[in-house]
């Protein structure tokens, strides 16, 4: 399915299936670090994935990216990004033992992120599989702490698809002091965007 056939009415399908999702995440995540954690109603748009970096405050920003591919009945990507700020509270709530003083992480540290990452995307396919009738599996995490701008190019890379428009499912989540935040980015392949509107009962 063509990215630019999508309508409104795919979009907001795209969103509550999303929101659906985030939510499932954002409640493993509460559990995860014992603290409730919030998320906006999730924003789905069209976009160069090359733009992605002013999302995070500009290209030179310092963040943890967080990369895995869907596997299973659909395809895609999922990334999530944390600026450092909120990675390195996260794992002092993680790992309150270990310091690494934020200029590089320990690999103690590494693991413990890519563990966070593979819960956040377990617990959203999980949803999204079962409200599909499919099953949908993250692969193993890939972590970058590095700019924003050279995080989204490794994802390109990834991807092959430099320059080309994405459909990005993007939502916030915070903690409940507001100290803990990030965005969970879904990027569904085109073959597996038609498969994921036809299973929730979205005429294409």
């Amino acid at each position: 399915m063509n990215f630019d056939a999508l309508t409104e009415e795919h979009l907001d399908a795209l969103r509550e299936v999303s929101n659906i999702g985030v939510a499932h995440a954002a409640t493993a995540l509460s559990q995860l670090i014992g603290k409730n954690i919030t998320l906006q109603v999730p924003k789905v748009l069209m976009t160069d994935i090359k733009k992605v970096p002013e999302v995070f405050g500009g290209a030179e920003r310092i963040v943890v990216g967080i990369y895995l591919q869907m596997l299973g009945d659909a395809r895609g990507n999922i990334l999530i990004v944390l600026p450092r700020e909120s990675a390195l509270r996260l794992l002092s709530r993680l790992l309150p033992k270990e310091k690494s003083e934020g200029a590089l992480l320990t690999e103690l540290e590494i693991s413990a992120l890519k563990e966070v990452g593979n819960i956040l995307a377990s617990a959203y396919l999980n949803a999204l599989g079962a409200l599909m009738r499919k099953t949908l599996i993250p692969s193993v995490p890939v972590l970058s702490f590095d700019m924003a701008g050279a995080v989204i190019d490794y994802v390109l890379i990834e991807l092959g698809e430099v320059g080309d428009l994405a459909l990005m499912v993007e939502t916030e989540f915070f903690g409940e002091d507001e100290k803990i935040s990030g965005q969970f980015f879904l990027l569904p392949d085109p073959e597996s965007l038609a498969l994921i509107l036809n299973a929730i009962g979205v005429k294409l």
